[in-house]
């Protein structure tokens, strides 16, 4: 026999529940859309630079001397096709792009600071320009300011 109060709260346990099953699903979206946001935010940009090593790599020098918005035809006007070969070349201390690795990469005002390490060489700062994909050196290895360095921490105790 059913009495009156059986179906007491039973609206309230309803509601409880789906209050926390909105509240579960939201974070997990926002969760999933921050680490996608943090992983993909600088694709574009990663692929340029793996793009350039590639080249360098084949000894396309041209090619990836064209990725810095210079030809042979319209050298740039501060860096030489000679001066690329002798930073980039096969005598260079970037003879060996598979060697290079990239320390940092950091969001740069419109553009993306990667820090290049070479074993035989200074660590040097190249910008890739978000709007035009063109690379060129960046004035430091790593933006001006302070840096969220949550990869470096995750690194370090877990990795």
């Amino acid at each position: 026999m059913a009495g009156y109060l059986d179906e007491y709260g039973v609206a309230d346990e309803r509601r409880e529940r789906r209050i926390k099953r909105i509240v579960i699903w939201g974070l997990a979206i926002v969760s999933v859309a921050a680490v996608a946001y943090f992983t993909f935010r600088n694709w574009n940009e990663e692929q340029q630079m793996k793009k350039f090593f590639t080249l360098l790599e084949q000894k396309k020098y041209q090619d990836a001397y064209a990725l810095w918005g210079c030809t042979a035809d319209t050298p740039c006007k501060y860096y030489s096709p000679d001066k690329f070969l002798e930073d980039w070349g096969e005598s260079s201390p970037y003879a060996n792009p598979q060697d290079a690795r990239t320390l940092h990469e950091d969001v740069c005002g419109t553009g993306v600071v990667f820090d290049i390490q070479a074993p035989k060489a200074d660590e040097v700062g190249l910008y890739v320009d978000r709007n035009t994909k063109l690379i060129s050196f960046a004035p430091w290895t790593r933006c001006p300011g302070p840096h969220l360095q949550i990869w470096e921490f995750f690194k370090q105790h877990f990795g």
